[in-house]
């Protein structure tokens, strides 16, 4: 088996792996570095939670020096997977005095500005702030030399495609870029060949589309006992720890309340909270609770340990979805456990997945008698979301994030620096990231 020691990387580079406990290198990481390490252009099929962010990172650390200024940009679909990517990136790169800047939406653009002028090795970041920065003439991007597209497909998803576009048009046509993507849709594809040299192509998902460590299993509920369903579940099988997919923020907002209101610990997080929120969520996720319901924003990047359950309280009508959504669970080869709720009307639904990821979803039977129980629990938390509130939820949010004077001058400055910069913004036609995915 390979390790590490065989790439001939930096002492540096080599005690931060060791340092953070990487023994032998992943599928991936064991593809992807050597080709990378000889400057070629690469295209990675990779499943989630295989390792592709060290499989990035390990090159780009290993061949920029301290002098490289701007010359590495890491672009990623979501604000968590950019502060994720950072976050590794700190871990392999101490001791090499290399730096990286994190820019995103829906966050201080003063301070990120203020990074930036600090001349980073490389950039990580959303492609809407990007361009943004790009505009306004803060991130130089004539340097580059390495250009990484993590999660290509989520860029694809989400209609970030013609901004990836722009900022590629924009840069050195001399570079090296590695793209990375759980499944490969035909745009992406002519993406690669329209600005990738020659590039490798490692096809490492074959055969299923998600890892062969998750069980999957379904129940059938009725659209108006989804929520009843739902906590006999976690009633009767007590899952560890889980994420709990809505499709909608109204949905996952209803679910955390009535977490909340049964007694468990849980957070939500979805496009509507503002960033701090956000990690905060994540942040109390990662510590202590069991639950986090969220929106596909979380579908994504996110490497959470732990994570023992993926639960879909609404089932995804494309198959991928669901491919990235169980792919929080099972990280690095541990087992997790997948659980679908399903109306009569959604199998067409079930049946596409099964067929397009190639994997066998059984149905289980939930205990009836506890069901019942739950019922008359359910009409308690229903009837009390039904009243009217005193303070809207971001409100309840907000005092929760900011409570005490000095966070509340905290959270003042970020949004004086806001200001500050509001008037340099340049209009254009292109995504915004005012999404804030």
């Amino acid at each position: 088996m390979t390790n590490f020691e065989e790439y001939n990387l930096k002492k540096e580079l080599i005690d931060a792996i060791k340092r953070i406990n990487f023994i032998n290198p992943t599928e991936v990481q064991e593809k992807t570095i050597p080709l990378a390490l000889e400057t070629k252009d690469i295209i990675i099929k990779a499943k989630t939670g295989t390792g592709k962010t060290a499989a990035f990172l390990i090159p780009m650390i290993q061949m920029l020096k301290i002098s490289d200024r701007s010359a590495g940009i890491i672009i990623v679909p979501t604000r968590e997977l950019a502060i994720q990517v950072y976050n590794v990136f700190k871990d392999l790169s101490a001791g090499t005095k290399l730096t990286a800047a994190l820019v995103y939406g829906g966050s201080s653009i003063g301070m990120q500005i203020e990074s930036l002028r600090k001349s980073p090795n490389i950039i990580i970041g959303t492609p809407g702030r990007i361009i943004d920065l790009m505009q306004r003439k803060e991130l130089i991007i004539r340097n580059i030399r390495i250009m990484v597209l993590d999660e290509a497909d989520m860029m694809l998803d989400l209609g970030f495609m013609d901004d990836i576009e722009y900022i590629i048009s924009t840069m050195p046509k001399r570079k090296q870029v590695m793209l990375f993507s759980a499944t490969m849709p035909e745009r992406i594809m002519k993406l690669s060949q329209k600005y990738m040299n020659d590039a490798y192509y490692v096809n490492l998902n074959d055969e299923e589309l998600t890892v062969d460590t998750i069980s999957h299993k379904y129940a059938l509920s009725n659209h108006s006992k989804k929520l009843e369903t739902l906590l006999t579940f976690i009633t009767e099988y007590n899952p560890k720890k889980s994420i709990i997919f809505s499709g909608t923020k109204r949905n996952a907002d209803f679910i955390y309340n009535a977490l909340i209101s049964s007694g468990y610990k849980a957070e939500v997080m979805h496009g509507d909270l503002k960033q701090p929120q956000r990690e905060r969520a994540l942040q109390e996720f990662r510590k202590n609770a069991q639950f986090l319901v969220a929106t596909n924003v979380a579908a994504r990047g996110l490497d959470i340990k732990g994570i023992s359950d993926i639960i879909n309280y609404d089932i995804p009508s494309e198959p991928y979805v669901y491919v990235h959504r169980v792919g929080r669970s099972a990280r690095m080869g541990a087992d997790g456990s997948a659980f679908t709720i399903v109306s009569e009307d959604e199998i067409r639904f079930l049946k596409d997945i099964e067929k397009s990821v190639r994997i066998r979803i059984k149905r289980i039977g939930l205990d009836s008698n506890l069901s019942d129980e739950i019922s008359s629990q359910v009409k308690t938390i229903k009837s009390m979301s039904n009243k009217p509130k005193e303070k809207a939820n971001n409100e309840n949010y907000k005092s929760r994030l900011y409570n005490g004077t000095k966070n509340k001058d905290r959270y003042r400055s970020d949004r004086k620096n806001n200001r500050r910069y509001s008037s340099k913004r340049v209009s254009r036609n292109i995504t915004s990231e005012r999404r804030f995915y």
